[in-house]
């Protein structure tokens, strides 16, 4: 018997992540919302134009999330990961890697259109 998941399904998950309304340059993975926030070398506000449902790429689904550039960068570090978060509620909602880039106080950092995909169950 085949496998088989909704869009809506797939959509659900997704749209826990379009809850986001920081988008956060950090070093190394933060465990937590205050590991994100203490660690935040960048940041960006998001609102709900930032994200765009779509069909994944390989199969599933998939939100976009729209670059982002000219970011102040408000402390040294080494930019390894980029981080979503709800700050309504406090929660780390979703991590992912980037090139590592150095980052200085008074200069600005571009994080490029990524995504998130969910894949169509096999």
């Amino acid at each position: 018997m085949a496998k088989f998941a909704n869009n809506d399904v797939l959509d659900g998950s997704l749209n826990i992540v379009r809850a986001a309304t920081r988008m956060v340059a950090v070093n190394g993975q933060p465990a937590s919302y205050a590991a994100a926030d203490s660690g935040r070398l960048a940041e960006a506000a998001l609102t709900t134009g930032d994200f765009t449902l779509a069909a994944g790429d390989i199969s599933g689904r998939k939100v976009g999330i729209a670059p982002k550039s000219g970011l102040a960068v408000i402390a040294a570090g080494t930019a390894d990961h980029v981080a979503l978060l709800d700050a309504a509620t406090s929660r780390l909602l979703y991590v992912t890697t980037c090139p590592a880039q150095a980052l200085a106080p008074g200069g600005t950092v571009n994080i490029a259109a990524w995504s998130v995909e969910i894949g169509a169950p096999a």
